[in-house]
């Protein structure tokens, strides 16, 4: 598309392995262990009114995603934060997308990759919204995807790495090619599981809200702060195994990430839900607690 802006030409600083560097001039090599054998882990962050939120959390995760991928970053979290902070003030992101992201560099060329340097870079950018407002306000369409979460004894299931995103851009293309935003993972049981990048809440008209458990996928730092969110407001949330024939009997639909934020959904396949009190009161709730009014 003639109008986007390639993420490798532009201006302003990355941080990259302890030094802020010209955007352009950061380039890993095309050798790579993270690009050809997906040793790589990353994280996505909010910047709202200057303040990264979450960030602790964040980086915690993103050395604890490391490890489970068998190497240890070499950076504290206490001195990621400092990057993150340090990257979106010289950038002036005040409201932005902040991306920490660390993987395996060349010095080995196979499979077996233990004295490999573990590189670390942190990027900032604006970004208002992940979905269009106006798919935010109706509800945006999932279908349901043929790809399926692994099971976490085939693959590190509780990291945020960039191997276990192939299926989810898989998943989204083909839901976009047919008119849909975004796409339902299931898991290796066929259970609901969560979208291509954000995890799902359902209400039952049981006045209860219902969110699959995270046993093989995230337990995202969004859907934790949204569920603390509802407790304080007198709703129950249940946290159980959820069949996809149970969509039929919901009342409303959303999903929650550091991207997404609290978006309703509209449509699952042939099912259409409307936005509700539920949702409408977690999103001035999540809004509130980030900053955003």
């Amino acid at each position: 598309m003639a109008d986007l802006i390639p993420f490798d030409d532009r201006d302003g600083v990355i941080w990259y392995n302890g030094d802020l560097v010209p955007w352009r001039d950061c380039r890993p090599h095309v050798l790579s262990h993270g690009l050809h054998y997906a040793s790589c882990v990353f994280e996505g962050e909010r910047s709202y009114n200057g303040t990264i939120f979450k960030l602790r959390e964040h980086s915690e995760r993103l050395i604890e995603s490391g490890r489970l991928l068998g190497f240890e970053i070499p950076y504290s979290a206490e001195e990621i934060d400092a990057a993150c902070i340090e990257t979106c003030k010289a950038n002036g992101i005040i409201d932005g997308y902040v991306r920490p992201v660390a993987w395996r560099g060349s010095e080995m060329m196979a499979v077996s990759a233990q004295h490999t340097r573990i590189h670390v870079a942190v990027a900032t950018w604006p970004w208002p919204s992940y979905f269009r407002p106006e798919l935010r306000e109706k509800g945006i369409d999932l279908k349901t995807s043929a790809w399926r979460r692994p099971a976490p004894d085939t693959a590190p299931t509780q990291s945020k790495a960039a191997g276990l995103y192939m299926i989810c851009t898989l998943s989204k293309h083909a839901a976009e090619a047919e008119g849909f935003t975004d796409a339902l993972m299931l898991d290796y049981r066929g259970q609901v599981a969560e979208a291509t990048g954000a995890n799902i809440f359902m209400a039952m008209g049981d006045g209860r809200l219902h969110t699959p458990t995270p046993d093989c996928f995230l337990d995202g730092i969004t859907r934790r702060t949204v569920i603390a969110l509802a407790r304080a407001r007198g709703i129950e949330v249940v946290e159980r195994a959820i069949l996809p024939e149970e969509l039929a009997g919901a009342t409303e639909v959303f999903l929650t990430g550091t991207a997404a934020e609290v978006t309703p959904v509209g449509r699952i396949d042939d099912l259409t839900f409307t936005p509700g009190a539920i949702t409408r009161a977690l999103i001035d709730g999540y809004e509130q607690e980030v900053g955003k009014v």
